[in-house]
C-alpha cells in the first residue's frame, strides 16, 4: 500500500478522537495523538504533565522563557518539536494516523496526505460531552467554547488557514448526521479510494 497519511482536525465533542482511534484499527496504522507527549518529555527532560500543560496551547504573548536550552516560549518549542516529529515519521514514509498539530498544512507536501476535519451538532456535541465528563449542560457548553477557542487560536497562530475553513481539508464531516460507525466507515471508504489513485 501507498503511504497513507490521515490527518484529523476536529472540533471538541465531535467524536474526533474517536473516529481518528476507529480509523487507525481500521488500517492496522498507529495513531499519534497524545503519544507524541511522551516523546517529547524525554526530549526536553519534562514531565508527561509539564509537556501536557503546553500542548496544543497558544503561546502567552507576554511570556517567554527557556528550557534546557529551547529558546522562544514553552508553547512554541512544544508545538515546533511536534510538528517535526511528525515530518520526520512523514519523510520516512511512515502510514499513520495523526490528531489535531495543524497536520493538514504541516503534512500538505506529502502525496498521501488525507486530511479530514470532523464537526457536529452543538446538541450532540454538548450531549457527549455531558457525558464523557460528567458535566451539567452549562458546564459542557462552556468547555467546548473554551476547547474549540484554544485550537483555533494554536491553529492560525501557527499556520496561516483558518481552522475549521473546508479549503483546508479533503473533507469536512458531521458526525452527527450519520453516527460515529458510520461515519467511520464512509471515511475508511474515501480514504480506500485515495490509496487506490496513489497507486
Amino acid at each position: 500500500m501507498s503511504q497513507i497519511i490521515i490527518s484529523i482536525g476536529r472540533e471538541f465533542g465531535s467524536g474526533g478522537r474517536v473516529i481518528a482511534q476507529a480509523l487507525a484499527e481500521r488500517f492496522g496504522l498507529p495513531l499519534y495523538d497524545r503519544h507524541l507527549i511522551t516523546e517529547i518529555a524525554e526530549k526536553m527532560g519534562m514531565t508527561v504533565e509539564q509537556v501536557e500543560k503546553y500542548n496544543e496551547v497558544p503561546k502567552m504573548k507576554l511570556l517567554s522563557r527557556k528550557v534546557n536550552g529551547y529558546s522562544n516560549s514553552i508553547e512554541d518549542n512544544i508545538a515546533e518539536m511536534q510538528f517535526n516529529i511528525i515530518d520526520e515519521k512523514a519523510a520516512s514514509g511512515e502510514s499513520f494516523v495523526v490528531v489535531g498539530r495543524c497536520s493538514e498544512t504541516k503534512l500538505k507536501k506529502y502525496p498521501g496526505l488525507v486530511s479530514l476535519f470532523i464537526l457536529g451538532d452543538m446538541e450532540s456535541k454538548i450531549e457527549r460531552v455531558m457525558k464523557v465528563y460528567e458535566l451539567n449542560r452549562e458546564d459542557a457548553e462552556k468547555f467546548i467554547a473554551k476547547k474549540d477557542k484554544k485550537r483555533k487560536r494554536y491553529h492560525n497562530y501557527h499556520v496561516s488557514g483558518k481552522w475549521g475553513d473546508s479549503r483546508l481539508y479533503d473533507l469536512s464531516v458531521n458526525s452527527s448526521k450519520l453516527g460515529i460507525d458510520k461515519t467511520v466507515d464512509m471515511l475508511a471508504d474515501y480514504i480506500n479510494a485515495r490509496s487506490e489513485a496513489l497507486k
